[in-house]
Order: structure tokens, then sequence, then C-alpha cells
């Protein structure tokens, strides 16, 4: 059996309790403390580290009984984060020094940047680490720890998604009793998650259903955005090869969209799209309206978009542009608002983000000539 000191996020009951599978009444836990030592945050992250200080005194949990397995998960979990563990002697609430071992981060990897909070963290990340954390602890015993690594950026994104679903103002009618879970199985984690279940759901007629086998591609919110520019009556378009049209047989995979990305942790969808304006298009929007909100395929995926139409002097056009690393090639085009009408009365656009911005743009582009003086 083996005692453990946690001075950062595992501290979180409800998250303690979820990495080691087993509820956080059945834990053997009490405060301590690791003296010469602080807890900061991670300049950069949502995440703290520990670091010897003179006078320092790092507060804690102490947690005893823990069985090689759940060293083991423990292990799993916080090795995605590159923490390994280090023996140590720590104070608990009583006076008792005790001997544990603690997560000590790798000190040439991560910078310290001031003091960290609990109750701030909790408030800010508690929630999306717990959505985190449920998807990376199901495949304990299925993935090594350095897959969960290299999917992790994915994996945040998708629990800031479920974060911001529940969030979501829709003047909703289910009740607990609407709909039953019976079953869950993650098939799948990458750049998107894929996952199987099976549930039954309040029918109109005041029944249950029957109990039905679905799956679901697991992804992020993102911020789609048409550059429009009110004074040229023009738009900007990006192309870029999409694998998924290829993998369907379509002829022609390279598709013209609008510039559009993932809402990155702490970003609000405002703020990704006009990011996503200067990486995809190198175009700096003067404004945003927003156009919409919606799930853009509800019956197969979790992927809700945020549709915006943004205010630009749309100038010249850019080829061979995107994010680094993530292996896009993007190049862009200016339409006049005509062309545009014409490609979408013709059955040219294939993509249904582009269609929907451009029917609202077709309703709102007085009002937005207007404005600009025209």
């Amino acid at each position: 059996m083996a005692d453990l000191f946690f001075y950062g996020t595992l501290r979180y009951p409800p998250l303690l309790s979820l990495v080691l599978g087993r509820d956080a009444v059945d834990i053997e836990m009490v405060e301590a403390r690791l003296d010469g030592h602080a807890v900061f945050s991670v300049r950069g992250e949502d995440f703290p580290m520990i670091g010897q200080t003179v006078g320092g005194q790092a507060q804690g949990l102490l947690v005893s009984g823990l069985s090689d397995e759940d060293v083991e998960r423990l292990r799993f979990y916080e090795g995605g984060f590159d923490f390994d563990l280090d023996p140590r002697g720590v104070v608990t609430s009583s006076g008792e020094v005790r001997s544990a071992r603690v997560f000590f981060p790798d000190v040439e990897l991560w910078e310290p940047d001031g003091p960290w909070s609990l109750d701030g963290w909790i408030e800010r990340w508690g929630r999306v680490t717990l959505y985190a954390a449920e998807e990376m602890m199901a495949y304990f015993g299925r993935l090594e720890t350095d897959d969960v690594l290299r999917n992790f950026p994915a994996v945040r994104m998708r629990a800031c998604s479920r974060e911001a679903a529940s969030m979501r103002p829709s003047g909703a009618r289910v009740v607990a009793s609407d709909v039953r879970m019976i079953g869950r199985r993650r098939i799948g984690m990458s750049f998107f998650g894929l996952d199987e279940f099976s549930l039954s759901h309040r029918l109109h007629d005041g029944r249950m259903s029957e109990v039905m086998q679905r799956s679901a591609l697991m992804t992020a919110q993102a911020s789609v955005v048409l550059p429009y520019d009110p004074v040229a009556d023009t738009v900007l378009l990006v192309e870029q090869f999409r694998a998924p049209v290829y993998i369907a047989g379509d002829p022609n995979p390279w598709v013209w969209e609008p510039v559009a990305g993932f809402v990155d942790p702490g970003e609000s969808p405002e703020e990704a799209a006009h990011r996503e304006a200067s990486e995809e298009a190198h175009l700096q929007l003067k404004r945003l309206e927003r156009a919409g909100g919606c799930y853009s395929s509800s019956g197969s995926s979790t992927e809700y978009l945020h549709l915006f139409v943004g205010i630009a002097e749309l100038e010249r056009t850019v080829s061979g542009v995107g994010a680094e690393g993530e292996g896009e090639d993007i190049r862009s085009a200016i339409l006049s608002f005509d062309d545009l009408m014409s490609r979408v009365d013709g059955g040219e656009v294939n993509d249904l983000p582009l269609l929907s911005l451009a029917l609202w743009l077709a309703r709102h582009r007085p009002r937005l000539r207007e404005h600009a003086g025209r």
C-alpha cells in the first residue's frame, strides 16, 4: 500500500474519485503540508506545479492506503502531464510527519508563474477537467500514457465543448427521467472521439422508447465566419482539402468554405473567429455579426457551430497558409455577393455553414451596406 501527497488539482475530491474509480468517501485522506515548497501556476497552462522555496508551505492532501492499481491509475493520469513520483516527508494537520510520494514536474518543461489557487481553479476549470478526466480514464488499461498526452489537446477541447453545451440556454424540457442511458463505450481517442451507447428516451405519447443503439462522433465546438466587405459588396472564401469528403468518394475533395476552426479552451467563440480569420486568411476583422448557432449534424456528431459574418476590408487573397502543425494548406478567393448567390442558386455550394451564412447575408445585406454608408 502507498501514501501520496497531492498539492494540486487532485486535491479536488470529485477529480480524485474519478481518477481512482471509486467514491471519495472510500478514500482515506487528511490535510497535510510539504514544508520548504510552494505551489505555483504553470505559465500558459491551467494546472499547477510544485517547487522548492525557503520558508514555503505547500498545502495539500495526504492520501493513504493506495493499492498498486490506484498508483497505476494516478500515474496514467498524471503521466500525461509529464509529472513523476518522488518521496518526501509531509506534515499532517495533527503534526505527524509521514513519508509520502509526490508528483513533481519536469523543471525543464514547465515554468512557474505566480501562486496557484485551488478555489480559483475549481471555479474556472473544475468541471471541464472532470469531463476531460472522464474521457482519459475510460482508456486506462487500453492506451499508453503517451497516447493520452498526444491526444490531450483534443480531449480538452471536447471537454470545453461539453461544458458549453450544458450551459447553453434552450428552454429545455428534458428531465432526468426522460432519457435513460443504459450503457456507453468509448471506441477511440484521437483528433475526434467515437462513442457507442445504448439508451431509451421519452416518446411523444409519454411512453419510453425501446432501447436503441447509437454512435456519435465526439468533437469540439467551432466558430465559422464569412468575411464580408459591405462597401465592395464582396465575400472571402477559403479552399482546402477535406479528407472525409474524399473518403466519401466525392471526386472533388477540395471544398470552398467560410473561415472556420475549433474554439480553444479558455477562448470565446468570438475570439476564435478573429483568430481563425487571421490564421487562415490574414484578415483583421472590424467586427462580428452573429448569425446564429447550430449542431452541424445532430444525428451523428456533437459538433456545435457558432456562425458569424465578419465585417472587413477585402483587398487581397492568400495561398498556402494555415495554422502551424495542423496540416492545413489553404488558399482564399474574393467573390462578389452576386457571384456567391449564383453559386448557391446553382447548387455549387456543398458546405452547409457556407450555405447557411450566404442565406443569412442575403437577408441582412441591406442593413450592413447601409451601416457602411452605402
